[in-house]
């Protein structure tokens, strides 16, 4: 059984996932595993392969969800990136990192802000 946290992670997840089918991104893989993380969401759109961290907040009380991204998180996101792509050689070509930051304040329809090319290295 999920912990509370665990399960509005994996809600947030869902749906980032459905915000970004109806944007035309097409699902490659979830919740991928490296040596240095998780990826939330591998996508693609068009020709460029999208890797999305998903931060879910049901308050700022901690501050807003695209904050917890932070330095040292950035760097597991690249090194998590980089080796998915040497595991995956088809997916060669032009390659981001976004963040989609959901804010799920109680009674009210969720808010989802995308960031594209959130972490550059």
């Amino acid at each position: 059984m999920p912990t509370p946290r665990q399960a509005l992670a994996r809600w947030g997840e869902d749906l980032a996932e459905k915000y970004l089918a109806q944007k035309g991104y097409t699902l490659l893989a979830k919740n991928a595993r490296t040596p240095y993380g998780e990826i939330d969401l591998v996508v693609q759109q068009g020709a460029i392969t999208v890797f999305v961290e998903v931060k879910t907040r049901t308050s700022t009380t901690y501050g807003l969800p695209e904050e917890a991204v932070t330095t040292a998180k950035q760097a597991h996101l690249l090194a998590s990136a980089e080796a998915y792509l040497q595991n995956h050689p088809t997916l060669e070509g032009d390659w981001r990192i976004d963040v989609i930051a959901i804010r799920r304040p109680p009674r009210a329809a969720p808010e989802i802000v995308h960031f594209e090319n959130a972490v550059s290295g």
